[in-house]
């Protein structure tokens, strides 16, 4: 670091970095291209911090790690990309309905299944929201920058810790792998959150009454609380019910605890919409395609903007509802067939034309390719 308080860092490093200062403690995973950095530097660092970091046989078990670390009252993580994030998914909805906080990074690589190890892609948009079974609670946060991967770590754990549920930074290996300048921030100048914990005695304590935000408080095991914690549908002592209304109950807390505050956490980015006639809808690596495309087309005189979701899930209903009444017709690229697009289509509700630039051959969409997919429509 010099006399400034940056230096040249890669994304995959940068949110290492992001995770320590947000008091992750906690790292289990197996190392897969293009995450493999993450576990690289995290089994470097926390030892030096009197954080643990453990190697599994496989991420089945990284999951299930990280969720016994977090009951413990470590904060915990995962990296992954690709198989290992399918590998993940049931683990990741018993933390869901058991509602244990922790943080999975996926750096997305082409697919399906081994795909194409070290190239870039965004096909997993979906798998983010519903990759598990069953309806549950889905935050997934898309930086587009190796400064937005350090402070998008930070919120992620934030949102764990304060919503008690799994968080995802949905990253590519674009930004995982590119090498930027970072700025550090000090510590002390950080929003940190911690989970909530209970204040009556433990023999008071019943682990899953929420308070009126929806959030029950969180003792930690060994702390003298004693609960019980399971995948099945559970009353409020976490033992399991064959209560149909009790069942229903828990599943839309635990899903309205999210959906409910989505104000709280919609984080996007809107480049040069202010008269914007057309606007390119883009996230994560390619963001940095559009803006260099919208840049080109003011050139031209065509009023192009752009929306960047950085909170792709929950689904930014409001934000792109208001884009689809100021526009005339909205582009969607990402580098997979079509995934956001669809929830794009459903929110603009026939309000302008949707088109979709896609491109799965493990290249990033280039600015020119963006512009050329306008050009049956402008005059370039």
């Amino acid at each position: 670091m010099n006399d400034k308080g940056y230096k040249l860092v890669q994304g995959n490093e940068a949110c290492v970095e992001g995770a320590l200062a947000a008091g992750m403690r906690f790292f289990a995973g197996y190392p897969i291209t293009p995450s493999t950095e993450i576990a690289e530097l995290s089994s470097q660092r926390l030892p030096k911090l009197g954080g643990k970091f453990i190697q599994m046989e496989d991420e089945l078990a990284s999951m299930a790690a990280i969720i016994g670390a977090s009951l413990a009252g470590m904060k915990s993580m995962t990296a992954t990309s690709g198989p290992g994030f399918s590998l993940m998914q049931e683990n990741i909805g018993y933390a869901a309905i058991a509602e244990i906080p922790c943080v999975i990074v996926n750096v997305q690589r082409g697919g399906p299944s081994t795909g194409q190890p070290t190239s870039p892609a965004q096909g997993d948009v979906m798998q983010a929201r519903w990759g598990t079974h069953g309806d549950h609670p889905a935050i997934a946060l898309t930086p587009n920058s190796v400064q937005e991967t350090f402070e998008y770590t930070v919120k992620a754990f934030n949102l764990a810790e304060k919503y008690r549920t799994p968080v995802i930074l949905l990253m590519d290996e674009i930004v995982g792998h590119m090498r930027e300048k970072m700025t550090y921030k000090n510590i002390s100048d950080l929003e940190v959150i911690n989970r909530k914990k209970p204040s009556c005695k433990p023999e008071e304590y019943v682990a899953y009454r929420p308070d009126e935000d929806m959030i029950p408080p969180m003792a930690s095991f060994g702390e003298g609380y004693r609960y019980h914690v399971t995948g099945l549908t559970h009353d409020e002592t976490g033992f399991p019910t064959n209560s149909n209304e009790i069942s229903e109950r828990l599943i839309k807390r635990i899903v309205d605890k999210v959906e409910k505050n989505i104000d709280d956490f919609s984080y996007f980015e809107e480049y040069k919409m202010e008269d914007a006639e057309m606007a390119i809808i883009a996230y994560g690596g390619v963001s940095r395609s559009a803006k260099s495309a919208v840049d080109q087309l003011r050139k031209q005189n065509i009023k192009a903007g752009m929306f960047r979701p950085i909170t792709i899930w929950p689904f930014l209903e409001k934000q792109v509802h208001k884009v689809s009444f100021q526009v005339k017709e909205i582009y969607v690229a990402e580098m997979n067939l079509g995934q956001y697009s669809l929830e794009v289509e459903r929110a603009a509700c026939k309000n302008c034309k949707v088109s979709k630039i896609n491109k799965v051959n493990g290249e990033l969409i280039t600015p020119e390719e963006i512009i050329e997919a306008l050009g049956g429509r402008y005059e370039l």
